[in-house]
Parts: C-alpha cells; sequence; structure tokens
C-alpha cells in the first residue's frame, strides 16, 4: 500500500540542514573564538563594563516605558473596537518593519537642535539628541511594538463572557481589568516585556544615528561590538558572546512560559 502524507523525517531533516548550519555554525565560531578566561578578562575592562551597564540601565528603563503606555493600548485595542482601530494597528506594527536607519532618521529630525521639537526643547533647556534620553527613546520606538501585540494576543483571547459575567456582579472596569483580564493573559504580556527588553537591548542603527556613540554615555553594547571590530576584536567578540547568552536566557524564559499551557 502506497504512503500518503507528509515526507519522512530524515528527508525533511536533509532539506533543513543547511539553513539549520547556517544558524548554528555562526554561533558556534562565536563561542570557538572567546575562551573563558578571555571573556572573564574582557568583562573586567572599564569600557566593556560601561557598554554593560549603560545597555542594562536604558533597556530596563525601555521596557518600564513600554510597559507603562503599551499595556493599555494593548487593553484598548483587545477590548474595543473603534473608528481607526486598524490604521493604529498598522502604525504600532511599521517600526517592526522600518529600517533601523530611517528610525534614527526620523527621531534626530523630531527630536534634534533643527528638528521639529527641537527649538521648543532646546528655548526649555531640554537637549535630547546624543544624550542617554535619545538611547532611551530610539530603544522604545523599535521595541515597544513587541509589548504591545503580544499582550494584545493575550487579553485579545480571553472570554468576553467573562467580563459580562463580572461586570454582572458588580465588579468595576478596574477590577476587571485587575483581577481577570491581566492574570488570564499574562503569558502574552510576559513574552511581550521579554522580547521588548531583548530587543531595546540589541537596538544597533537608530541609535548610532540619534544618540551618537560616546563611551559612557550613549555607547550601548551593540554600538562597541561594531566598533570594536575594527579597533579592539577579542572586546568585540566578548560584548557578543554576552550579547547572546542574553538571548538565550530570554528564548529560554519564553519556551518555560509556552510550556505553562500545555
Amino acid at each position: 500500500m502506497k504512503r500518503t502524507g507528509v515526507m519522512r523525517p530524515s528527508g525533511l531533516f536533509l532539506l533543513a540542514l543547511p539553513l539549520v548550519a547556517l544558524v548554528l555554525v555562526p554561533l558556534v565560531a562565536l563561542l570557538v573564538a572567546t575562551p573563558p578566561l578571555v571573556l572573564v578578562r574582557m568583562l573586567g575592562r572599564f569600557e566593556v563594563a560601561q557598554a554593560l551597564g549603560l545597555s542594562l540601565g536604558t533597556s530596563l528603563a525601555t521596557t518600564l516605558l513600554a510597559l507603562g503606555g503599551g499595556l493599555p493600548l494593548a487593553l484598548l485595542l483587545a477590548r474595543r473596537t473603534f473608528r481607526g482601530r486598524r490604521l493604529l494597528l498598522t502604525l504600532i506594527d511599521l517600526p517592526t518593519v522600518l529600517p533601523p536607519s530611517v528610525a534614527g532618521l526620523a527621531l534626530l529630525l523630531t527630536f534634534g537642535r533643527r528638528g521639529l521639537l527641537g527649538p521648543p526643547l532646546e528655548g526649555l533647556g531640554i537637549q535630547v539628541a546624543f544624550t542617554v534620553w535619545a538611547v532611551i527613546l530610539a530603544q522604545l520606538f523599535v521595541s515597544a511594538p513587541y509589548l504591545v501585540k503580544n499582550a494584545l494576543v493575550g487579553l485579545a483571547a480571553v472570554p468576553r463572557e467573562l467580563e459580562e459575567a463580572a461586570a454582572l456582579d458588580g465588579a468595576s472596569s478596574w477590577q476587571t481589568t485587575r483581577l481577570i483580564l491581566l492574570p488570564i493573559a499574562w503569558r502574552g504580556i510576559v513574552t511581550g516585556i521579554a522580547l521588548t527588553w531583548s530587543r531595546a537591548l540589541g537596538e544597533f542603527g537608530a541609535t548610532l544615528l540619534f544618540a551618537g556613540n560616546q563611551p559612557g554615555r550613549t555607547q550601548t553594547m551593540p554600538i562597541a561590538v561594531y566598533l570594536g571590530f575594527e579597533v579592539r576584536l577579542e572586546q568585540a567578540v566578548a560584548l557578543a558572546v554576552i550579547l547572546l547568552a542574553i538571548s538565550v536566557a530570554v528564548l529560554a524564559l519564553l519556551h518555560n512560559v509556552d510550556r505553562q499551557d500545555d
């Protein structure tokens, strides 16, 4: 009798092997190029510690800002229907497909000294471009959509019957949100937080254009990796390994969250 269905696993694996190798081999090469002793020595360098501390601090601030503004937006989009909703969804998705250089230029033309908001801000004694605030805004611009979209998916999956039942029992909108919607949608929210933080941590193009490269002030880890490639390869590779380790940790967290559904 002739077998039907998909190809055998061995055949599928052979077809997928080139792509798997393309992803795996460069990562192995990166790890091989950084012996543990070299990594420890590089972590002790002042420039590396500066870039690491700045990246961790700004990415944490970015994630908190994204959570503060993105979660209410996700609630609005998930539980309400209104005119302009599709346009708003498109605008939220736009930074995820926009080239980073375009995002950086747009931010510079908005907050730079000669930008749209630059002169009014300068009149108030506020400078944004080429400061740590520029780093945070660049990270926020490119990473906040990940929080909104993932939280939106989690919140939209909550049955409306639960919300209606809570309303019949006399619960306020805030109580319904806090006691029903958020606890049920927590996986989507946690996924959004993790992806937002990792995307902010790895942001490079928009940050370089909008915040520049000032060691100890705006030089994040991705920028230090790029510039260190030409100046100090060992330092660049060490920072790259740190970013790789953080990425693996984030993926492990997300997979653990997914297993909670099983």
